[in-house]
């Protein structure tokens, strides 16, 4: 394809879930190609054997798709509408499934006398670069001469396993970049970087060089860390006779503190919570012994994500959200991500805001991405989801929050017919954030009546009137006692027949306050003074239940007095 029709790529290590970083470079490379009638493709870098997994490239894949964000050429993959995503004439799309042509381009340079075997020990190698700081020089490797027959067959004999180098020459190299602009790396620089490892899998570097020209890839957008290796690819790319494509470097994206958002956030939040709380072991149903030692006993050591989930929700405590999954777990939109990630980096003018994919996919140009570090606003987000969903139509909210359960909350379809979930989902849109704020927020639905604890705070105690003076009237907790009878006596369970019970009941006994019975009855069926509305939440919890929750509270209380 011609610069009209771009074919950019995003190419992860499988290693993890997609961090918001990779999808914004993703999102960029799509809305890049697809904006100019190109193609955008998918491939998995994982030729590091040690970082990769087949679970990390679902996860990658599923992460891009719930974005929005498909792909024309990569893995197949079967999205949960059923619709196919992938393929195509340039696959393999997974790395470690290329090593015959990497393997026959590396021959090549090796025949043409632009690579060659390096047998060096990792101890001739520390010893190389203690030379070096001595000498208080930068330590690049350099050709060291041919190695004789004799030398490689004790090599062998030895156990030794070669790398293979690129010989870069001591030259200038000039870095076009369409966002950060021209930058040109002094001859020698760089050195002769190894370009097939001693396990027989070619480095990224050569790798990348390789698949792009292959796969015609036109532009490549990554992260400015990858800025200075440019530079090798660009060598290569001359010493194989492959066209250069276009290069354009992204900021990173930092948190509001001016770190940088890292995976290691979440595990920071955990340690502080176990060393506050003092544990000396794993709370029930986290991680097992085995776990939590080799955690607590190695700082550089991170649980995995649902054993850290779980770790998380018995210390009552909130993680980061870092990757994708992360946020998708908490409720935010696809659309609302897509559209936060692209302002971290991007301005479309105007003063626009909000806007979808297809408007970016139109908009997006590398004129208009910024150099500077992205500062990710998480206060913004949330407040750019809550637009989101309260503007929703609710039969719309509601499918959504239904689909979200299906993924992470299935235990509140379980508890809830149809009829009770659409009365949740009526009653929270409005005081909802996330997808996951109606489940998250009521969690009292799925407690059994025995079990439910009621919270001993001073707005708890001052609604049931624990501690008042005799002479201040019928307290909170009187009343509870007395519309225990009310509510036995209806006949319909529904928020009608409540409420004009209620009523009737605080015209007559609490100067028509409905307030002085509204709350206890909450925390009765509840546990505490946040729920959603109190005739809503009555029919959420049942007849039967609430009344049994009633029982409890009333004694609960009568103890406290």
């Amino acid at each position: 394809m011609t610069a009209t029709h771009p074919v950019t790529r995003f190419a992860p290590s499988p290693s993890g879930h997609l961090h918001v970083g990779g999808a914004r470079t993703a999102l960029f490379s799509w809305a890049f190609a697809k904006g100019r009638g190109g193609k955008f493709i998918i491939r998995i870098e994982d030729t590091d054997q040690k970082r990769s997994s087949d679970a990390a490239s679902v996860g990658f894949l599923k992460d891009l798709e719930w974005l929005g964000i498909r792909w024309d050429e990569g893995p197949e993959y079967t999205a949960p509408d059923g619709s196919r995503v992938g393929g195509g004439p340039n696959g393999s799309y997974f790395q470690s499934e290329r090593l015959e042509i990497y393997n026959r381009y590396c021959q090549k340079l090796i025949d043409e006398g632009k690579a060659y075997e390096a047998w060096d020990s990792a101890e001739e190698l520390e010893a190389m670069r203690k030379e070096a700081t001595a000498q208080k020089v930068a330590f690049r490797y350099r050709f060291r001469g041919p190695v004789s027959a004799e030398d490689r067959a004790r090599f062998i004999a030895e156990g030794r396993q070669a790398v293979v180098r690129f010989r870069s020459g001591e030259v200038a190299v000039t870095i076009k970049d369409e966002v950060l602009g021209d930058a040109t790396l002094p001859a020698g620089e760089v050195d002769d970087f190894v370009i097939r490892k001693k396990d027989g899998f070619p480095t990224y570097h050569f790798a990348v060089v390789v698949d792009d020209e292959l796969m015609g890839v036109t532009h490549v957008l990554r992260a400015q860390e990858h800025f200075t290796n440019t530079a090798k690819h660009m060598l290569l790319q001359d010493a194989l006779g492959f066209r250069r494509p276009v290069y354009g470097h992204l900021s990173i994206i930092k948190n509001p503190d001016d770190s940088k958002m890292s995976k290691r956030d979440k595990d920071k939040v955990l340690r502080k919570a176990v060393k506050e709380k003092g544990l000396a072991t794993p709370p029930a149903g986290t991680v097992t012994a085995e776990e939590w030692a080799r955690w607590i006993g190695d700082d550089n050591v991170q649980l995995d994500l649902e054993g850290a989930i779980r770790l998380a929700e018995a210390l009552k405590v909130q993680l980061p959200e870092i990757n994708v999954d992360d946020f998708r777990r908490s409720g935010y939109l696809p659309e609302v991500l897509c559209n936060f990630l692209a302002l971290n980096g991007w301005s479309p003018g105007h003063d626009i805001e909000k806007f979808d994919n297809e408007f970016l996919k139109e908009r997006f140009g590398l004129d208009r991405v910024m150099k500077t570090p992205a500062k990710f606003d998480r206060v913004k987000l949330l407040a750019f989801n809550t637009d989101a969903i309260t503007g929703m139509k609710p039969e719309d909210f509601a499918r959504r929050c239904r689909e979200h359960a299906r993924q992470f909350r299935a235990d509140f379809l379980a508890r809830l017919d149809d009829a009770r979930f659409a009365l949740l989902m009526t009653a929270c849109q409005e005081r909802s954030k996330t997808l996951d704020d109606p489940f998250k927020s009521n969690g009292f639905l799925l407690v059994a009546d025995g079990a439910l604890a009621f919270s001993d705070d001073k707005n708890v105690r001052k609604a049931l009137g624990i501690g008042a003076a005799p002479e201040a009237g019928p307290t909170g907790l009187a009343h509870l006692r007395a519309m225990r009878g009310v509510l036995a006596g209806i006949s319909e369970w529904t928020q009608a027949a409540l409420e004009a019970a209620a009523t009737d009941y605080s015209n007559a006994h609490a100067g028509g306050k409905i307030g002085a019975l509204a709350q206890p009855l909450r925390i009765a069926v509840s546990g505490s003074t946040v729920s959603p509305p109190i005739w809503d939440t009555l029919v959420l919890v049942g007849r039967e239940s609430a009344l049994a929750r009633i029982d409890r509270c009333v004694a609960w209380a009568s103890e406290l007095r």
